[in-house]
């Protein structure tokens, strides 16, 4: 299972995402995923232009949306704005 945090420098959500990933990670006893800066030119390709935070499962977002025009903050229908846990741990359960 490939698990990637998609972020850019100064997104207020990105660190709220970034503890609710760990969190759903813990639950599921998985350790590792990548955090890739959406704005760096040496990031894949492929990963620029999706919103900021963006959590992805084999490439997939969690939620189902599909990859935004351009790089923007992107707001979660949750209590803070950012990917909630149960949400996390459904989605990998689901890719198991």
């Amino acid at each position: 299972m490939h698990i990637q945090l998609l972020v850019f420098d100064g997104c207020p959500l990105a660190a709220p995402a970034r503890e609710n990933l760990k969190k759903a990670l813990s639950i599921c006893e998985i350790e590792n995923f990548d955090e890739i800066d959406i704005l760096d030119a040496a990031s894949p390709e492929d990963l620029q232009g999706w919103g900021s935070p963006t959590i992805l499962i084999n490439g997939e977002d969690i939620t189902g949306y599909p990859k935004g025009g351009g790089v923007c903050c992107r707001v979660y229908e949750t209590g803070d704005g950012a990917p909630d846990i149960q949400t996390i741990v459904n989605c990998i359960q689901l890719h198991r």
